[in-house]
């Protein structure tokens, strides 16, 4: 599981995408060898975790101090029984969240070693299959669940694609169901807006978020509109409202109006991506391959 020679490249299609992300940058693969990485979140001690679903395991990618970048960082297991593991994000204790494929749920690790299930059932049925997740500053989550792709509806599941939040008090209530098929969940910059990827549309709607945390009517922020294979997939957005999505062929970086101004091209379909140390830098996974490029503008924070 060591770097391989595998590069991706920047595409512009602004000349604004070179504020966004250096167009000298370089996108380069720092860990190979995995059976489908997913999820990544980097803690407060520079240690990158992410899950590889089908292996059933949660990694880690420990950054040397005082490195922003990736330079020779070492590669552990976490857990070696993950529950199909496929998103992870932490809450302002810095407790890892992680959205559990296999049983449908969603849980938290507590700092005892104990797990506390969050949510696992919708009027008495259990989840499809909880994806992305993310984290809000009043203690709401908000996570995608869509069944597996192929899959009949399991004995006991909801068997739906739909939105969730999970209220600061701990309530599991269907935030929304416009997306055909949920994928990213991403907040906008203060906070006053959720992105949601949509992988059946290829497009990225927009959710502002009413006081209570309940999502309101959205809109198609932007479409990835290609003819090359692939789906949008994570989600996330800096301090100016820039919002990067894994899509066909890359990360799409669109604007906060919605232009797409440049592709963080790669060369194997990617799945999620976040912030890396200092929220400057993107950490990708994608089908076998960490990857991470140096940014500009600082990400948007979440935990």
């Amino acid at each position: 599981m060591q770097a391989s020679p595998m590069q991706g490249r920047l595409e512009t299609y602004d000349p604004a995408f070179d504020r966004i992300i250096d167009r000298r940058s370089e996108v380069v693969a720092v860990a190979t060898g995995f059976q489908r990485a997913e999820g990544p979140v980097l803690g407060r001690l520079g240690v990158l975790l992410f899950a590889d679903p089908p292996a059933g395991r949660i990694l880690q990618y420990a950054i040397p101090p005082c490195k922003i970048g990736p330079a020779e960082g070492s590669l552990g297991i976490v857990s070696r029984e993950s529950n199909r593991a496929q998103g992870l994000t932490l809450d302002h204790q810095g407790r890892l969240l992680v959205s559990e494929g296999g049983p449908g749920r969603v849980v938290r690790h507590e700092p005892d070693g104990g797990v506390t299930v969050l949510a696992s059932h919708y009027r008495d049925l259990r989840l499809s299959g909880p994806a992305d997740l993310v984290y809000a500053i009043d203690g709401s989550v908000y996570f995608a669940d869509s069944p597996r792709r192929g899959d009949s509806a399991r004995a006991g599941r909801t068997g739906l694609a739909r939105l969730y939040q999970i209220t600061p008090a701990g309530q599991l209530r269907m935030a929304a169901p416009e997306c055909d098929r949920p994928a990213g969940v991403g907040l906008g910059p203060r906070q006053l807006d959720l992105f949601v990827t949509d992988s059946a549309r290829n497009n990225i709607r927009v959710f502002p978020i009413a006081p209570d945390g309940a999502l309101l009517p959205s809109r198609v922020f932007a479409e990835l509109a290609t003819d090359q294979p692939g789906r949008a997939g994570g989600i996330k957005t800096d301090e100016e409202g820039n919002v990067y999505a894994a899509g066909p062929g890359g990360i799409w970086v669109f604007n906060c109006e919605g232009l797409h101004q440049g592709t963080i091209l790669l060369p194997e379909p990617p799945s999620n991506l976040c912030w890396g140390r200092g929220f400057l830098g993107l950490y990708i996974t994608a089908r076998k391959s960490l990857y991470y490029v140096h940014t500009r503008v600082p990400g948007t924070r979440t935990f």
